[in-house]
Order: structure tokens, then C-alpha cells, then sequence
């Protein structure tokens, strides 16, 4: 047999060990079937790879956010394109899991503290009159208020699709 045909096929023997390797560590105690793994490996343009995996530890239990649609205006400079203003409000010790944007976001804290990581980047917290740009699509692995006590907040602002939307695509 060629040497030519033997690379290839050592790579394709690895690649799935490989994925047979990922299988076994990112499958919860709970297993997913294999329809759902490929659907998450599949899916990385509209949310992140193994989305359906379980929350971080202790996730679930914090407060959410809360939002509050402020503005949905048309860019006439932009057509199909709509700029919306959203306040987002982060209770004490909320948390926001991954999520995305099909738009691009630029977000201005306003009050408090919100720590927030986007793929590719270390976590950053951002105080009260500082700001954050999220790219289209990027994930956005988390956003929390990292204080026990006070509220933090934020304004968001979208460039969306005609018609304010959508805003968020949660994992």
C-alpha cells in the first residue's frame, strides 16, 4: 500500500479517537444521546459547541437578569438594520449563562460592578461609566454582578435586523 494513503488514514483513526476522547469528558453524569453531542458539535454558528451541557456549578441557583426594552429605531443610514436600547439590570449576585448576539452590542455600565468574559478573553470587570463591545455572533460566555449586596446595571445597545430582533440567543 502507497505511503500516500496510510497519513490519511491515520489521521481519520486519530481524529476519531479524538472525538470519542471529547465524548467521554464532556458528557454530563446524565448522558445525552448521540443525536443531541452531534447537534451540539454541529451547531457552533447559532450557539456554542456542547451547549447542552449542565450550567456551571451553582449557576442555576443565582438571580437572572432583568430586562427592559427601552427603544427599537430604524437606521435610515442602514437599511434592514434597527438600533434597540435595552436596560439590563443585574440583582445582586445574578448571573447571565453563554449566550450571543446576532448583532452587534455595545453595552455602558451604569451602575455597580459587571464582570463579563467573551470567548478568546480573560474575564474583566467594568465599573460604572465604562463600556464593552461584543462582535456579532461572538460568545459571550458569561455576565454576572459580582456583588452580594447591590444592584448593577446596564445599557445595551443592539444593531439588529429590521424589526428589533432577535436581541439574545441563549445556549
Amino acid at each position: 500500500m502507497s505511503a500516500l494513503f496510510v497519513a490519511p488514514r491515520r489521521a481519520a483513526a486519530l481524529a476519531a479517537f479524538g472525538v470519542a476522547a471529547g465524548w467521554l469528558l464532556l458528557t454530563p453524569a446524565a448522558p445525552r444521546s448521540a443525536v443531541q453531542w452531534f447537534d451540539d458539535l454541529c451547531s457552533s454558528l447559532g450557539r456554542p459547541m456542547f451547549a447542552s451541557a449542565p450550567a456551571p456549578a451553582g449557576a442555576a441557583a443565582r438571580p437572572s437578569t432583568v430586562l427592559k426594552r427601552l427603544s427599537c429605531e430604524p437606521l435610515p443610514n442602514a437599511p434592514g438594520k434597527s438600533q434597540t436600547t435595552v436596560l439590563v439590570e443585574f440583582p445582586p449576585l445574578a448571573y447571565s449563562p453563554a449566550h450571543r448576539h446576532p448583532g452587534s452590542v455595545t453595552a455602558v455600565v451604569t451602575e455597580g460592578t459587571i464582570r463579563s468574559q467573551l470567548q478568546g478573553t480573560p474575564p474583566a470587570d467594568y465599573q460604572a461609566g465604562q463600556s464593552f463591545f461584543e462582535p456579532p455572533g461572538t460568545l459571550h460566555v458569561f455576565a454576572e454582578n459580582p456583588d452580594p449586596s447591590r444592584t448593577s446595571k446596564l445599557i445595551a445597545f443592539f444593531v439588529t435586523d429590521e424589526n428589533c430582533g432577535p436581541l439574545v440567543v441563549y445556549e
